[in-house]
């Protein structure tokens, strides 16, 4: 160490005086007074005597150069054996030009244990129904089906009910958009409230009467208008079994875009809100509108305690399908489950849509005859020309065998002799008079029917439970229990088409703005969530209860319901009118609120920036305090860690200074790069970019040429792996028919897009991160590459900022071409909850081979896999082996005939951000995934993870003096095991105040299930699996754990409390939800 020092030293002392000898010799030729007044008449000898004097100085400077170079050498060797930089920082250059950081090197280690990867491997057992067989099998042709057109003609013998009558449960309903066409408020002053205000009369009229309701958002406004008088009849209606609540979501969800965290968290706000104020429980699931369905829900309800589930909106093809096989009712169970444990009772209908013409059976030209609002005088008509009549005594018979015949042709599709006959529509019974003209001329149906014992049919009104109960008693079993015979299913229904071609597969990208604006908004949540319940705690147990504002649960709830809100089937899929769109953005602005649970002030002049970006390493879920120097004033910062690991990762902040320097609490000098702010293409911005280093280095070079990713190689492997990126363009079919916010019908193939003028490339080095910035006339992209261990150094980070505010009917693509031998078969995730093979079928047209990614895709061979994580869904396919396609933005100027009256033209700047992945499989482990399952890896998982939840980074408002009384909270004893996920630790709400928390809070936990087989990478954090055991007893610091209590996914169901110690266990893939109380 002291030979390092002298070096050192005598290195910088013969520096110095080289530089200022070469200072006294140039200052004596500049001011020799005798060579000042010889003016430019020079002879020869001075001019001589100056070209010698040239020449030393040339002879001095290569000296010099040669002194510095030995004593930059000398640095570098010191440093290869461990020494530090000559500013005593880090980080800097190595000898061979790369860069040292402070945490290269840092041990870590993974430990997964042989146990924990034996779910991805494991045998199952083979379905009845797996839908990528269906998908194969099917041709996918439409003939004409006659009365029920993609259908098939249904007959019957009149004798088969004759020893067991049919059972018909007319279910009246009216389906209630929290915001389409209208605004959400809009639609209730219009409409819902009305429907509500009619039923509490109307259903009190006959106590034969019944109805089901769906919406908790809706109802829950209604409610808080109502008098106390209307509440009662209310809850006595419910009470009594007249009116239903079916799911209680606080929406319908969409099942394509949303992530199972937000699904997870509106099945819970709806739950919550009907257990405080109603003391209910949803007992059966209802979705007719979401456009396609998930896989993902039927667990999620499951888990909720939920029995049986309902839904709608399949492709066409499939519907009849089913109905030819009469497998309209099934077990749909998770393509994962070892056993049957996932196993959901789920009721399909049969035809295209669920309005009164195409539900009570086959042919809608009669079914609109018994829709009594459509009666002559209305507003409304039947489009097939015949019109309802009004049931009297002389009509009876013919009207009631007519119907008759078309509920015996729909009950052929199913296996029972019990039918369903769903009775509404959009926003139906809004008038007294429609729920007269339904009510009383089907009852006078269904006593005429009823008292002819020669019809063998029993019908009435019934809720959705009402006709799963009579399911299950026909079968003789238990509610939710699998009856004899009936088929079990796995798989998903994606992608959905009602009609010819026209798959609804736009709508995975449609206003990507506002996808990734509720990626964040979850995120941030989700954050205030965690640190909310914890504050709470942690406020208990230093006996501050009383002075810790409670009243900030308000916020929370509110940003709860906004998130809630903006799950809904119009909202987060990009098909609700501009207006209607711009008032959700408006309620999102609630979630501000959620930011006064981080911090209570406006940030000062120092802001954070929504780009993702190295800090040190910051334990799990914790707040982490920095001073940054601008050489003063000093500002302060919080990071917030959101993930319950730690994590070594890029932050960025904006700041008007390049003399910047952070410190953590305790002093340590951080590392930090500082970056450049673009105005454009070519033009810096006043402010600059730093991400956490303490070197204020970067280069820049500015290049005009095309560029495109070409390859990727990892550090160690010798392998290179062609990964081209380019960008392709959709155009619109020109027939009547064109691509709207629902539909996507190309012209054709994509086209490679094309500009007049090459791309302005700018390349930045620096030693916390490298990129490329490529711009382009309608999008800018930056790929970025970061110098730091650990996962987000594993991975390539792409964004891609999108501006097609100038186009015409175009849809801009990103498409990656690799020489990864994946075939046909590409993979898809479902909710951000699990994986979804995919095939890409030539027999389909282009559109319907594209599917839903809320957050990630993948192609894989026996030797790679590389994975596209998104942080906001889009869509993609693989319309060709090795490659993988995102739509990144549509501008369409139409309207695409599905009831918007709109088209897609309110689009808006907006960036889309991924991280590239590429993995190498093991040597022992070519290719472990089945047909039908396939896993992340523990890399994956945790680059999505890091995507999806990044560090925010909390500007803290300046004092007059002194620094701000924070320090660092890090909540957790220890790390969670790394294929356990917190999806949620939530504050219950108090039942006597629904606006304040209760002493109790609800942990949702994830297990994720892992595939082993890639070779194992630096994480950055150490990672151990435990079995899916944990002990929550000892999972937070410094609080006491009064209460452990398993509870449905909901919190609507209460297992047996257990001992405190007990070490909990869950199955991969299981989510799961306890009530703690800490203290």
């Amino acid at each position: 160490m002291k030979l390092r020092k002298q070096v050192t030293v005598c290195g910088g002392a013969i520096f110095c005086v080289a530089v200022f000898s070469l200072y006294l010799m140039l200052d004596r030729v500049q001011h020799d007074p005798a060579r000042r007044q010889s003016g430019g008449n020079f002879p020869r000898s001075q001019i001589s005597v100056l070209q010698n004097r040239i020449e030393q100085l040339e002879q001095l400077l290569e000296e010099n150069h040669q002194i510095i170079s030995h004593i930059k050498d000398s640095v570098m060797e010191l440093t290869d054996t461990g020494a530090v930089s000559p500013s005593g920082h880090l980080p800097f250059r190595s000898a061979n030009g790369s860069w040292v950081l402070p945490f290269d090197g840092r041990p870590t280690f993974l430990a997964v244990k042989p146990q924990d990867c034996q779910f991805a491997v494991g045998n199952r057992d083979q379905p009845d129904v797996q839908m990528l067989d269906v998908y194969s099998l099917l041709k996918f042709d439409n003939p004409d089906g006659g009365v029920w057109k993609q259908g098939f003609d249904i007959t019957y013998e009149p004798n088969e009910w004759d020893n067991e009558p049919l059972q018909v449960f007319v279910v009246p309903h009216s389906h209630n958009d929290p915001g389409w066409v209208k605004t959400f408020d809009k639609y209730f002053t219009d409409q819902t409230q009305h429907i509500l205000n009619n039923m509490v009369v109307k259903l009190a009229e006959d106590p034969r009467r019944k109805f089901i309701w769906s919406e908790i958002s809706f109802f829950s406004k209604w409610w808080e208008t109502a008098d106390v008088h209307k509440q009662e009849a209310m809850r006595k209606l419910i009470l009594g079994g007249q009116l239903e609540i079916v799911t209680g979501g606080w929406v319908m969800t969409d099942e394509a875009n949303a992530h199972y965290f937000a699904m997870i968290d509106q099945l819970i706000e709806g739950h919550q809100w009907l257990e405080s104020n109603l003391g209910i429980t949803p007992r059966s699931g209802w979705a007719v509108d979401p456009f396609g369905h998930s896989a993902t829900m039927p667990y999620l309800l499951k888990r909720a305690n939920l029995t049986s589930m309902l839904i709608q909106r399949i492709h066409y093809s499939i519907k009849k399908h089913f109905a030819s096989t009469r497998n309209l009712e099934f077990m749909w169970r998770q393509a994962w489950d070892m056993g049957s444990n996932t196993d959901m009772f789920c009721h399909m209908m049969p035809f295209y849509s669920y309005d009164v013409p195409h539900t009570c059976g086959p042919d809608p030209k009669i079914c609109c005859q018994f829709d009594f609002k459509r009666l002559p005088g209305g507003r409304i008509n039947c489009p097939w020309k015949v019109p309802p009549k009004t049931i009297v005594e002389a009509n009876v018979a013919e009207r009631a065998q007519l119907l008759l015949d078309q509920y015996r042709k729909k009950s052929k599709l199913y296996r029972s002799k019990v039918l369903l006959v769903p009775l509404g529509d959009d926003f139906r019974y809004d008038k007294a008079l429609e729920w007269d003209q339904q009510y009383i001329n089907y009852q006078k149906l269904f006593d005429y029917m009823n008292s002819h014992p020669e019809m063998h049919v029993q019908a009435q009104f019934g809720t959705l439970t009402d006709y799963f109960n009579a399911v299950y008693k026909t079968n003789g079993v238990a509610q939710g229990s699998r009856p004899a015979g009936y088929p079990v299913l796995s798989g998903d229904f994606f992608a959905y088409a009602d009609r010819e071609d026209h798959y609804w597969t736009g709508y995975f990208t449609s206003r990507p703005f506002y996808k990734s604006m509720d990626r964040i908004i979850e995120s941030h949540l989700r954050g205030a969530e965690i640190l909310y319940s914890l504050a709470v705690a942690n406020a208990r147990h230093a006996g501050m209860e009383g002075r810790y504002p409670v009243s900030d649960y308000s916020l929370l709830v509110d940003a709860r319901r906004s998130v809630g809100l903006f799950q809904h089937h119009d909202a987060i899929t990009g098909t609700a009118k501009e207006n209607v769109v711009i008032d959700y953005g408006t309620k999102t602005k609630v979630l501000s609120a959620s930011s006064c649970i981080f911090h209570p002030a406006p940030p000062p002049p120092l802001s954070p920036t929504p780009t993702p970006t190295p800090t040190p390493s910051c334990a799990h879920n914790c707040f982490f305090f920095f001073f940054l120097f601008f050489f003063l004033p000093i500002r302060y910062l919080v990071m917030f860690n959101p993930v319950e690991r730690e994590r070594l990762c890029a932050v960025t902040v904006l700041v008007n200074t390049v003399r910047v320097r952070v410190l953590t609490e305790d002093g340590q000098t951080l590392p930090v790069q500082l970056s450049a702010q673009w105005s454009s293409a070519s033009q810096m911005s006043a402010e600059v970019e730093a991400l956490i280093s303490s070197l204020i280095v970067f280069f820049l070079l500015l290049l005009a040429l095309r560029f495109h990713l070409q390859s990727i190689k990892r550090k160690d492997d010798p392998q290179e792996v062609k990964v081209q990126m380019q960008f392709m363009v959709y155009g619109t079919r020109p027939s009547k028919d064109k691509s709207g916010a629902y539909l996507f019908l190309p012209d054709g193939k994509a086209k490679p897009y094309h500009q007049k003028e090459p791309p302005v490339v700018r390349v930045v080095e620096g030693p916390l991160f490298s990129e490329v910035v490529a711009h382009y006339q309608h999008f800018q992209q930056t790929i970025r590459i970061y110098n730091v261990p650990g996962v987000d150094g594993l991975s390539i980070d792409i964004t891609t900022m999108v501006d097609i505010r100038d186009q015409t009917n175009k849809e801009l693509a990103i498409r990656l071409v690799t020489d990864i031998q994946s075939g046909e078969v590409f993979y898809t995730d479902l909710n951000g909850f699990q994986m979804q093979p995919r095939r890409h079928y030539l027999k389909l047209p282009l559109q319907a081979n594209f599917y839903p990614m809320p957050s990630q895709a993948y192609i894989q061979d026996g030797n790679y896999r590389l994975t596209l994580h998104t942080a906001q869904a889009l869509g993609v396919s693989s319309l060709e082996s090795g490659q993988l396609e995102v739509i990144m933005d549509r501008r369409l100027m139409q309207d695409d005939n599905r009831g918007l009256g709109q088209g897609l033209k309110d689009n808006k700047k907006t960036a889309n951000r991924f991280r590239l992945l590429l993995e190498r499989r093991s040597a022992s482990n070519k290719m472990t995934d089945s047909a039908t399952t396939s896993f992340p890896s523990v890399l994956s998982h945790m680059t999505n993870a890091m995507l999806n939840h990044e560090v925010l980074a909390l500007p803290v408002l300046p004092k007059r003096r002194g620094i701000p009384p924070l320090q660092t909270f890090a909540p957790l004893k220890s790390i969670l095991p790394c294929d356990l996920h917190l999806v949620n630790l939530r504050s219950i709400q108090s039942q006597q105040d629904p606006q304040s928390p209760s002493p109790y809070t609800a942990l949702i936990l994830h297990r994720l299930a892992l595939d082993c087989g890639f070779e194992a990478q630096n994480l950055g954090f150490n990672c151990t699996t435990t079995q899916g055991q944990l002990s929550v007893s000892a999972l937070f610091k410094n609080l006491d754990l009064q209460l452990l209590q398993p509870m449905s996914l909901t919190l609507m169901h209460s297992g047996t409390p257990l001992a405190n110690n007990t070490t909990i266990t869950l199955d991969p893939m299981e989510i799961s939800a306890f009530k703690l109380k800490l203290r």
